[in-house]
């Protein structure tokens, strides 16, 4: 998802999608360290949709203020 698609959902929406996208690293950090990742490059982009989610939630944060 690009950053302007999370500027679009709802605050459950994006706390769902935190939640998702976290599970979904940690289960690729468990498999990068038994057997190795085809792409490594995906653990990246996954912590940077993390990034992402948190970075929005946090602006909302303090406009909600």
């Amino acid at each position: 998802m690009k950053a302007q698609d999370f500027k679009q959902l709802s605050d459950a929406d994006l706390q769902e999608r935190l939640t998702q996208v976290r599970g979904e690293l940690n289960k690729m950090k468990f498999n990068h360290s038994i057997a190795g990742l085809e792409n490594p490059n995906l653990l990246r982009s996954k912590r940077r949709e993390v990034a992402q989610v948190l970075t929005e939630l946090s602006v909302r944060s303090k406009t909600a203020k």
